[in-house]
């Protein structure tokens, strides 16, 4: 059975995981975990609660999902699942520095934007482990040796990472060069300044890990 290893529980980590999860098993199962270092899902789409009122709560990252009509052409059934599931209902109230383009939408999550991530963590049916810290990533033989902060490393034979690219360059092991260069580390800063960035690497053992992070 292939192991697949999903590194964040945040938005770009939660859809994957439920799609791997609805995928038919096929002629060759597969097993999919989730590991976060944090103590809950969410990622940059966190919500945080009050400890003495549970129904006072504070977005920590996105305040509303906009719905493009370039996405919406690629992508309908995902707005549609989530409407239909009441994790998003239509924004009709201003934000103070919102601009409007024509064609599109903005929603937001009435349980808080975490709930958006929740959601798809549940309907993908994998195992999720939190406080799972990932700090060094080797090819040996055709298999991952993904080892974390704390715990034995573990062998698996899919590595998708979703958390951001700075957290992705500071892993030890085989995923990036140890020699850096200034142009690069300039890059990383624009990296970490985009909406969305595609990152891919080619580590001495040959194969490829490509991630896209939002």
């Amino acid at each position: 059975m292939a192991r697949v290893l999903v590194v964040g529980a945040g938005p770009m980590g939660g859809l994957p995981s439920a799609l791997l999860g609805r995928r038919p098993p096929g002629p060759s199962p597969r097993r999919v975990v989730v590991w976060d270092q944090a103590r809950g899902p969410g990622g940059r789409m966190a919500t945080s609660r009050s400890p003495y009122n549970s129904r006072c709560t504070a977005d920590l990252g996105a305040q509303y999902l906009t719905f493009t009509p370039q996405y919406s052409e690629r992508h309908p059934s995902f707005y549609d699942e989530l409407l239909a599931n009441r994790v998003l209902k239509p924004l009709t109230s201003s934000v103070e520095g919102m601009v409007v383009k024509e064609g599109e939408c903005n929603f937001l999550a009435p349980q808080g934007v975490s709930s958006i991530v929740k959601y798809f963590l549940r309907e993908s049916g994998v195992d999720i482990f939190y406080e799972h810290r990932v700090t060094k990533v080797f090819l040996r033989s055709g298999k991952w040796e993904v080892h974390r902060e704390t715990g034995p490393a573990e062998e698996l034979d899919i590595v998708i990472l979703t958390i951001p690219v700075l957290q992705i360059l500071q892993l030890q092991g085989d995923i990036v060069n140890t020699e850096e260069t200034e142009s690069q580390r300039s890059e990383e800063t624009e990296a970490q300044r985009s909406e969305e960035t595609e990152v891919t690497w080619q580590p001495r053992g040959g194969a490829e890990i490509r991630t896209h992070v939002v």
